[in-house]
């Protein structure tokens, strides 16, 4: 598996595409925007869009649904607990940017879920904490975890958001994401990859 990544919106929001080199299949993860280039970069290199893994509903990770979906008519996964913020512009925290915007078509999926998009198994581990419906994807065979703003190089995600738990958040790290094994390479929602051995070193929140 290719794993590519196109940081977008204000916010420097870290999406990210999982290619399956043989059928050229791919899945995407948080589309922050839809820019032209990064739709002509899947037209260019002849990938097919299978699916959209959502980590959580804030704006900065959802607001390149719309567009995305006009052009590829794919399926967009998110955790069951997400439903009230991918549904509520105020939740979300779309109205700061002016025009509040809401997903209602995601299908909601469960923690241990393994879903199968672009022929990669992909199982769903839910974190809350940043939000309540947070959750990581992880795929065993190819040892990568996408996840979010539940961890990042060296920090975690806020906790100040509606919905929102620091406790929860420590605790949703150290015993869904710390137990994976250490050279497990980690892709999260802002900022640079990080592994998971460094992560349990070296992170001053856990």
């Amino acid at each position: 598996m290719k794993i590519e990544k196109f940081v977008l919106s204000p916010m420097s929001t870290n999406c990210y595409i999982g290619i399956n080199e043989e059928s050229r299949e791919c899945f995407l993860v948080d589309p922050a925007a839809w820019p032209p280039e990064l739709s002509s970069h899947i037209r260019t290199s002849e990938l097919k869009p299978r699916a959209v893994l959502l980590t959580h509903g804030h704006f900065d990770h959802i607001m390149g649904l719309e567009q995305l979906l006009e052009e590829y008519d794919i399926p967009v996964y998110a955790c069951g607990d997400e439903k009230e913020i991918l549904e509520s512009a105020g939740l979300n925290l779309s109205t700061m940017m002016g025009t509040g915007y809401t997903f209602s078509d995601a299908r909601y999926v469960k923690d241990g879920q393994v879903l199968e998009a672009a022929g990669i198994e992909i199982c769903v581990i839910h974190t809350p904490g940043h939000t309540a419906g947070g959750c990581c994807y992880y795929i065993e065979k190819e040892g990568v975890l996408f996840s979010g703003d539940t961890l990042f190089h060296a920090s975690i995600g806020r906790t100040d958001f509606p919905t929102g738990s620091s406790s929860q958040l420590v605790r949703s790290v150290k015993e869904r994401l710390f137990v994976l094994p250490e050279e497990t390479k980690v892709y999260p929602g802002h900022m640079d990859e990080t592994v998971i051995g460094y992560e349990k070193k070296y992170n001053p929140f856990v």
